[in-house]
């Protein structure tokens, strides 16, 4: 199952940047032998400020995926339900799921009440660069966990 997490705008050489494409690259390694990954960082930007404009250069990337959209209002889930529902979701057929992460405005409402959910890091708002690295990060965590790595611990 390909895992893509789709961030409105561009973090360049940013230090959350290189953070979050090493969690990636970490969780792509150790879920191959899961069905888990590629796992990707897909950056696009829109042309003209807002909310709608962003939401035309993310639809394109969401065709055929199981979208969850990050949004503060979403479910919250603990490392060990967050690997189960990834899990879950691959052994329920899903090719791909797709994470969208919006711009600093959020997303358009049109995108998330078409996402198939909503996901939250919690009550907290979190700054998108920390939130792209810290997703790419569950992902790697929820990876070892099914694998049965002694990463995360009770």
């Amino acid at each position: 199952m390909k895992i893509t997490i789709l961030t409105v705008g561009k973090l360049g050489r940013m230090v959350e940047a290189h953070l979050a494409l090493d969690y990636a690259s970490r969780a792509t390694a150790s879920g191959r032998a899961l069905a888990l990954g590629p796992v990707e960082i897909l950056e696009v930007e829109a042309r003209k400020p807002g909310k709608a404009a962003e939401a035309e250069v993310l639809r394109p990337h969401l065709e055929g995926a199981y979208v969850i959209a990050c949004d503060e209002h979403g479910k919250v889930r603990p490392s060990r339900a967050f690997a189960e529902h990834l899990g879950r979701l691959r052994d329920d057929g899903a090719r791909r799921v797709v994470f969208l992460i919006g711009g600093a405005d959020g997303l358009d409402p049109s995108i998330l009440s078409s996402a198939n959910e909503t996901m939250a890091f919690g009550p907290q708002t979190w700054p998108h660069a920390l939130a792209r690295a810290m997703l790419a990060e569950q992902i790697y965590r929820a990876v070892t966990i099914l694998s049965g790595s002694p990463y995360h611990r009770d």
